[in-house]
């Protein structure tokens, strides 16, 4: 079966000029594991090896998936929130930030963020399909948080409330770029009542096993990912409010009600959380 998505998609995926495909890159990686075709050979190869460690790792990323669609549901039907900034968007796929949003209020607008030439180039196809004014795509690394903010203030109202969303591309950021500070800045930056939600792998869950899957996934990655602990990871939420269940696995994410009982491990943590 794995050689046969394989083949599909090598069949389908198309290289945009510029693109490096000699070293895997996590959105593609991602993008197999959701059953996508914008990957290569270099991404298909790191997934599979990954996947012979930990076969659910694809659930665990469709379960990211939900947990960003249960996210924005919430925060724009219950909350009221009409502006997103999706920081890491990754490639497209089902439940975009803006469908969700915009399925609520057709006026909600959201700006995407990324720095992978792939993902720019699926994302200028994405935005066609949102309503005009409401979405941009910004071509920009986490680590320039300033330039984020300045350009997303093109679209968004930053006196009213915003959720930032952080999820899967925190492990992007290495300890010795300070990612507390940058989620910090972010968090400064949009007034009270706005959101900040995080999906973020774990170190702590079935530990001997993800260092594996981190060891194939890393090797010769051009974005090599860190893994970090539920405590680590909250730390990310300091001075802001959890909203129930809190900080849990990823698939054990619903808004405002409590954790189901502990049954199967999923190796990543989500949350979602309000500024005071």
């Amino acid at each position: 079966m794995a050689d046969e998505l394989a083949g599909a998609a090598e069949q389908q995926a198309e290289v945009p000029p510029g693109i490096d495909t000699s070293r895997p890159v996590q959105a593609r990686i991602y993008n197999y594991w959701l059953g996508g075709k914008d990957n290569f050979a270099v991404d298909r190869d790191a997934a599979e090896r990954a996947l012979a460690i930990m076969p659910d790792l694809r659930r665990g990323v469709r379960a990211q998936r939900a947990f960003l669609a249960n996210a924005v549901g919430y925060l724009a039907r219950t909350e009221g929130i009409r502006q997103f900034l999706d920081i890491g968007t990754g490639i497209p796929t089902a439940n975009n930030t803006h469908e969700v949003a915009q399925a609520v209020d057709p006026d909600a607008r959201v700006v995407y963020v990324d720095n992978d030439p792939v993902v720019l180039a699926h994302a200028r196809a994405l935005l066609t399909g949102a309503r005009a004014g409401t979405t941009s795509y910004l071509d920009a690394d986490l680590r320039n948080t300033d330039k984020i903010l300045a350009d997303a203030a093109t679209l968004l109202d930053f006196r009213q409330p915003i959720a930032v969303l952080l999820i899967g591309i925190l492990q992007l950021i290495p300890d010795r770029d300070n990612p507390a500070a940058i989620v910090a800045r972010l968090v400064e930056a949009v007034p009270t009542a706005s959101w900040l939600a995080i999906a973020h792998p774990a170190s702590d869950i079935k530990a001997d096993v993800a260092r594996r899957v981190l060891g194939e996934v890393n090797q010769n990655n051009a974005t090599p990912t860190t893994l970090r602990s539920k405590d680590e990871i909250l730390q990310f939420f300091g001075g802001l409010a959890l909203l129930d269940p809190g900080l849990v696995q990823v698939h054990r994410w619903l808004p405002g009600t409590e954790a189901p009982p502990m049954g199967d491990e999923m190796t990543a943590y989500a949350g979602l959380a309000r500024k005071p």
